[in-house]
């Protein structure tokens, strides 16, 4: 199979169809949720929970406050079900009485002023009996002897092929290792934010920041105890959301469509300020991985044994999901004959953790990537070799028991990054460099990796998507689908895609406001899934458009703008409308047991592999990211520059990741350092050079064989980092960020100056 690469650096520039989206934004008229016109408006605010769970005992209201001025809101003013829907109904819109961590909504306020809202926020008082002994550590959680929920466990999976005990026995070098990830803030640019209007038939309109505005809608009907028909929810202008906007938006909606209920018709806007964003938000789970490696003298795997847990905090929430990607991607892409991968999501009193970028891939990858540089160093071997030996070629059994098919580049991917990067060279360089002296250490190290994009396994079958396309009489077309640009470059790409297949210039081609009124469930905006399922969908329904055209209007085959037109004003004219509409359906081949985690879990993988060369001053311990290329297989790229883009922001969330980001927690759980003056992210000074390389397979499932890769990004950075530092430095390292302080404690121990 060719391969074609595209070769970018961050520094050159490069050419691509315009952003549909970039004059509104760039102009200032993108309308994001804080700024949509609300007339009379109320602001909302929320009074939470103190103690890291307990009982709530009283509501006390401060009787000096005239109350009458305020809409005032708790648990009993709920219509429907006091439960956010999503995979269980274990947390409550507002607490009745029990709640299991820091930051719960009980009380929610609003009053058209802002400062009077400030003040009234601290006249409410909620009585407590807390929780005497609240659990925040995974292994604590899963030793307690008082419970969250039974056993402590959300989900309890386990990956196993082969027998770890007979690989075991095959083995002539093991290593046996401990490593831990943090929790990770999304950071998205704008806070969250929901505007609820009542509408005068009762029903709720509902604006706001948001990926998945039917989960939305889904929560809003159980809350609420309305009909779908009653209720509408629209995205406005999104910025930034990377997981962040998946689950949690549902609980803003119900908050604000609860005040609303009760305003008296006024519109109620509930806005975050960054703070309380940072504070009850979820973020990156954090994990703790006990991993075993053997391999025979030869450097060939002979097991892979993995004990994968994540922090779930204190509501199931997605745990399950970002459980089931992190055991599917742990053993890497790796050819191996035993392999028993166990993964837990456990409940502890934190906040609950949710998706973000990769969601579980970045935790156990990280682990297995790191794990692989010891193992090539017990070996004797280098690390290039040690993965050559072992990455997946066509024909092998993948760690799931699918056999691996064509689309397989992870040596490709491999070979591509060792000559883009003269990884050979510059490593002796590094060594030189280190053996003469200088006041800094300089190492080069590497990740081998992969992303399976869509839902995994039969989750696509299940979201059953829907893409509508509507000509319009003017020759104009529109993308009808529930799909969300949210900075990431969907909107153009999807368009892109659209006009392509239609034979029209991108300005013909508009995507709908994502409206649930107007659009049909296309299946939320995650799991890279929107070039790649959604785009096949709207190039599925181009050809009906045009099948229907033809019969109908005997549209040419080739055609113009004008014909098209011309076409479309005949079919409005014979039939009174022109929407068609695709349905998915899985690719051949998709058989997956999600008992026993073996089968085809995904559609299409995209392959990569990152090297990362680093420079640590020996005074300071700083370690600053000298040159970063990221090298990938993504079957097409739709739009190259929005693909770099996007590998771009996942490298620079990858470095924050690996070097800076660090949740910080109070005794309450509750995240102490929640202000931009000390959660630090990186910014373009500590990104180094970053080189992106695409190669193009043209086999995914997607349009003209493209693949998600929105995920992919976040999942190399931090492993090829670190084994760059423990080249550099000669140390091992568990856990990420890899900050000055630990830094020092590590050489101190190891006797390095």
């Amino acid at each position: 199979m060719s391969l074609t690469i595209i070769n970018q650096r961050r520094d050159q520039q490069v050419v691509g169809p315009a952003r549909v989206d970039g004059f509104a934004k760039i102009r200032g008229a993108a309308l994001y949720v804080d700024d949509v016109p609300a007339v009379d408006a109320l602001h909302g605010a929320t009074v939470r929970t103190a103690g890291a769970g307990g009982t709530l005992q009283e509501i006390v209201f401060d009787p000096a406050i005239n109350w009458s001025e305020f809409v005032v809101v708790t648990a009993q003013d709920i219509p429907g079900i006091n439960a956010i829907k999503l995979l269980e109904n274990d947390q409550p819109v507002l607490v009745e009485r029990a709640f299991r961590h820091a930051g719960e909504a009980v009380v929610l306020l609003a009053h058209a002023d802002p400062e009077k809202l400030r003040i009234a926020l601290k006249g409410v008082s909620l009585v407590e009996l807390p929780n005497p002994d609240p659990v925040f550590d995974i292994d604590d959680a899963l030793q307690a002897q008082q419970e969250i929920i039974p056993g402590n466990i959300y989900a309890d999976y386990l990956l196993d092929r082969g027998d770890v005990a007979a690989g075991a026995s095959l083995a002539d070098v093991v290593i046996d290792e401990r490593f831990l990830t943090p929790s990770q803030e999304q950071l998205y640019i704008e806070p969250q934010g929901m505007l609820a209007h009542l509408q005068a038939d009762g029903g709720i309109l509902m604006e706001g920041s948001m990926q998945c505005p039917y989960y939305v809608l889904d929560a809003l009907v159980q809350c609420l105890g309305m009909d779908k028909d009653h209720l509408r929810v629209v995205q406005s202008t999104t910025g930034g959301a990377f997981g962040g906007k998946e689950d949690y938006p549902s609980v803003i909606a119900c908050h604000a469509a609860l005040l609303a209920r009760k305003a008296g018709g006024r519109p109620v806007k509930l806005i975050y300020e960054r703070g309380e964003d940072l504070r009850v938000t979820p973020k990156r789970h954090p994990s703790r991985t006990l991993i075993r490696l053997g391999a025979n003298k030869a450097g060939e795997l002979q097991f892979i044994d993995m004990d994968f847990a994540i922090d779930g905090g204190a509501y199931r929430t997605l745990s399950p999901v970002v459980l089931s990607r992190g055991v599917i991607h742990a053993p890497g892409p790796y050819k191996c004959p035993h392999i028993r991968i166990r993964g837990r999501a456990v409940a502890t009193n934190h906040p609950p953790f949710g998706a973000f970028r990769g969601f579980g891939a970045p935790q156990s990858i990280f682990a297995m990537e790191v794990a692989m540089d010891r193992l090539a160093k017990k070996l004797g071997m280098d690390p290039v070799e040690l993965r050559k030996k072992n990455l997946l070629c066509t024909g092998d059994l993948s760690p799931t028991g699918d056999v691996v098919g064509k689309d397989c580049f992870a040596h490709a991917v491999l070979d591509a990054a060792l000559e883009h990067t003269h990884y050979q060279q510059r490593r002796e360089e590094c060594n030189a460099w280190n053996a003469a002296g200088h006041p800094t250490r300089r190492g080069i190290g590497l990740a081998t990796f992969a992303h399976g994009a869509g839902f995994t396994g039969n989750g696509e079958l299940h979201l059953a998507s829907r893409v509508s396309l509507q000509a319009l009489a003017n020759g104009h077309v529109e993308i009808l689908c529930s799909n969300t640009e949210m900075g990431q470059g969907a909107a153009t790409t999807l368009v892109q895609i659209a006009a392509a297949a239609l034979g029209l210039p991108m300005n013909s081609v508009h995507l709908a406001q994502t409206d649930t009124s107007r659009v049909p469930n296309s299946g939320p905006t995650v799991a890279s899934r929107t070039c790649m399922v959604v785009g096949e969908l709207i190039q599925k329904a181009a050809g009906q458009l045009l099948q229907r055209l033809r019969e109908t209007t005997g549209l040419a085959q080739s055609y113009d703008v004008q014909g098209f037109a011309a076409a479309c004003a005949g079919l409005y004219a014979a039939a009174g409308d022109a929407l068609v509409t695709a349905h998915y359906h899985p690719p051949a081949g998709m058989l997956w047991d999600e008992q026993t985690f073996l089968g085809r879990a995904y559609a299409s993988y995209a392959w990569a592999a990152y090297v990362a060369e680093v420079e640590v001053d020996m005074l300071t311990l700083e370690t600053h990211v000298v040159d970063f290329t990221a090298v990938q297989e993504v079957g097409k790229a739709v739009h190259p520059v929005i693909v770099q883009g996007q590998i771009e922001g996942g490298v620079a969330q990858g470095i924050g990741y690996a070097l800076y980001e660090d949740v910080l927690w109070n005794e309450r759980g509750v995240m102490a350092n929640d202000r931009l003056t000390n959660y630090i992210i990186p910014t373009s000074a500590d990104l180094g050079f970053i080189q992106v390389v695409l190669l193009e397979g043209g086999l995914g499932a997607g349009p003209k064989g493209a693949k998600g890769v929105g995920e992919l990004p976040m999942d190399g950075p931090a492993p090829a980092i670190v084994n760059a530092i423990q080249q550099a430095l000669d140390i091992d390292i568990q856990q990420i960020p890899v900050m000055p302080e630990m830094l020092l404690r590590l050489t101190m121990r190891e006797g390095n100056s």
